[in-house]
């Protein structure tokens, strides 16, 4: 695997704590969270791809109909990740984040999105 296109100590998170955080700021800490996550995405994929500032825009416009298509949108790029890096690639990733964020566990899509993105991480060999 190449070297790495974002740095491990802001890509990697952990999960137990983000949500943690999470819960203790009442989802103010989430908003960071995804946008650390959107930051590595952009990272690994080579482009910019992501951007927190519209996400939260349209999200808030459309009463996060746009955030469902955003989960979508990042499980997609993750398996694109793993696909070119040689990574076992989750299949139903999209689908379960979607459908996690329709009933109202988002925090749960944040959670798996962040396991297979720490995954990129732990996958190289010569650390």
């Amino acid at each position: 695997m190449r070297d790495y296109p974002y740095p491990r100590t802001d890509g990697v998170r952990s999960i137990a704590l983000g949500i943690i955080f999470s819960l203790l700021t009442c989802g103010i800490y989430s908003l960071y969270w995804e946008y650390k996550q959107m930051a590595t995405l952009n990272a690994w994929l080579g482009r910019t791809e992501y951007r927190f500032g519209l996400w939260l825009i349209l999200s808030i416009i459309t009463c996060g109909i746009f955030a469902l298509y955003y989960e979508y949108k990042m499980a997609v790029g993750i398996n694109e990740v793993q696909t070119n890096n040689g990574l076992n690639v989750s299949n139903s990733l999209a689908v379960i984040c979607v459908l996690l964020a329709i009933f109202g566990i988002g925090i749960a899509s944040l959670a798996i999105q962040q396991w297979e993105i720490n995954k990129f991480y732990d996958a190289r060999k010569d650390v």
